[in-house]
């Protein structure tokens, strides 16, 4: 899309360019970042790329391996949940739908309605607040550095996915652990200790 309008003269972007400026961040960064000096042009291209994103995710928008395995451990633990992101509202709705997870979250929290979007925590802090539950019994599951930062900021437990972006660029953000999908041994160790504790304590009560 950008192509189309003659950005950087013609030049397509490259990977390194999309992660750093694109991936993750709100819209309104986006437009400013792309379009420092026309700021409306950036907004409406940033509409423009929502539009074209829900017309290609109505079509084809495949889980990553292992999301109903998760799902299904989430439910079995009657753990509240919230879907926190960056996207736009109608974004959000229409992949939590094509997903089949619409009865599944409690809460949706959309960066653009809180006061800050992430990288800042206000997303994460809203979340727990509408759930009332404690940072000290959360997690979150992350892909970008965007959305690392904001619940390492909340001061939670951050499991980044390397599904988009590259370890590297995930780490520099200090997520608690990386793994490759829902599928990876490392996240279900992580949830085995959780489950062995919460045994531990109810012997011990």
């Amino acid at each position: 899309m950008l192509l189309e309008i003659g950005f950087n003269n013609g030049v397509p972007i490259d990977e390194e360019f999309f992660i750093k400026n694109i991936a993750g961040r709100h819209n309104d960064d986006i437009a400013a970042t792309l379009f420092p000096d026309d700021l409306p042009r950036g907004e409406k291209f940033c509409e423009d790329k929502e539009a074209m994103f829900r017309r290609l995710a109505s079509d084809k928008l495949p889980p990553i391996n292992g999301l109903y395995k998760l799902t299904k451990w989430i439910e079995d633990h009657g753990l509240k949940k919230a879907a926190v992101t960056n996207a736009p509202r109608p974004n959000a709705e229409l992949m939590i739908s094509k997903l089949g997870l619409k009865d599944f979250f409690d809460v949706v929290i959309v960066g653009s309605e809180c006061e800050h979007a992430k990288p800042y925590p206000d997303p994460y802090l809203k979340a727990l607040e509408l759930l009332k539950v404690s940072k000290d019994h959360t997690f979150i599951c992350e892909d970008s550095a965007s959305g690392i930062r904001a619940g390492v900021a909340a001061g939670m437990p951050v499991v980044g996915l390397t599904t988009r972006n590259p370890e590297n660029v995930l780490m520099e953000a200090n997520p608690t652990m990386l793994v490759k999908d829902y599928e990876d041994p490392k996240l279900w160790s992580a949830l085995e200790e959780l489950d062995k504790k919460g045994d531990s304590l109810k012997t011990a009560a």
